[in-house]
């Protein structure tokens, strides 16, 4: 599993910062969170091919998380891709694709799509993870994403070996939650495999400080939460609806989740130290992301 940023600026772009874009790899799918403007260049860039992205995940429809969608499904349409991209949002998401793609003169996407209004909850499960979205408070309906990997059994390698169970099939059932026979016994998968905890990303931008951002977070292995404003504009944070960076360590230290990163940075910060460190007193396990920042989880 590979976390790439692609942009970390909020609604204007940087020298060194783009607008949103945050690319999940996991067993041959590639999630994007938000696509602002340019991020075809940005995935370019980090040496990720267009066709790679298989769900978008958009946040709200405002331009610096969503400008980059027409012309990414104009591209994927001219790169034979295959398949159906997933695209969810919130409310009134499919109006907004339809009305975008219109605006760039066509009806119909040029790739199939299957696009999905998500609210509250659980709305996506695969074989390997589930995703889960919950209200935010914004100018515009707004979500936050979780990503759960599901548990996962690993083969306790002595206790087979002990048991003269070989490599191959029988294995494979132990680690599908499947007994077994082998040699006129019942084998278990309690007694030869053990449970490996999956790993929970989470992702918040664009609201205010809000119960829904702890639980959404709880327990996270990673939370990716904006930080536009540090502290000392914490009345400019309010008036436009969105986090400082100490409200977002606030939120990391409630929901109790293991490390912080922070995004969404205003350009009025010419580095994002100051915000970092003002973070780091309320949460100690935080970085400020970087554009093509690469965490391998």
């Amino acid at each position: 599993m590979q976390l790439t940023f692609l942009g970390t600026a909020c609604m204007v772009h940087t020298k060194e910062r783009n607008q949103s874009g945050i690319f999940l790899k996991y067993k041959g799918e590639g999630l994007l969170f938000d696509c602002g403007e340019g991020i075809q260049r940005q995935l370019k860039i980090a040496g990720i091919k267009i066709t790679e992205v298989t769900k978008i995940l958009i946040s709200h429809w405002h331009g610096d998380h969503v400008l980059g969608l027409p012309g990414l499904l104009q591209s994927l349409g001219m790169s034979e891709y295959s398949g159906t991209l997933e695209i969810y949002g919130p409310k009134n998401i499919q109006k907004q694709v339809t009305l975008a793609l219109q605006a760039f003169g066509g009806y119909q996407s040029p790739i199939p799509i299957k696009v999905t209004e998500v609210a509250e909850g659980f709305f996506f499960e695969g074989k390997d993870y589930t995703l889960t979205a919950a209200q935010l408070k914004h100018s515009i309906p707004c979500v936050g994403y979780s990503f759960e990997e599901k548990d996962r059994r690993r083969i306790h390698l002595q206790t087979t070996k002990k048991l003269g169970i070989p490599e191959g099939p029988l294995l494979g059932e132990l680690q599908d939650g499947k007994s077994i026979k082998w040699k006129e016994k019942i084998v278990t998968p309690d007694e030869a495999t053990y449970l490996v905890k999956g790993l929970k990303l989470v992702v918040i931008v664009d609201t205010v400080y809000t119960q829904n951002c702890i639980t959404l977070a709880e327990h996270a292995d990673i939370l990716i939460c904006e930080a536009t404003y540090s502290s000392k504009e914490k009345d400019k944070a309010a008036e436009f609806k969105h986090l400082t960076s100490v409200e977002a360590a606030q939120i990391a230290s409630k929901a109790d989740v293991k490390k912080l990163l922070l995004t969404h940075f205003s350009q009025r910060y010419k580095n994002t130290q100051d915000i970092e460190e003002e973070a780091r007193t309320i949460f100690n396990n935080v970085i400020c992301a970087k554009d093509f920042m690469k965490i391998t989880l």
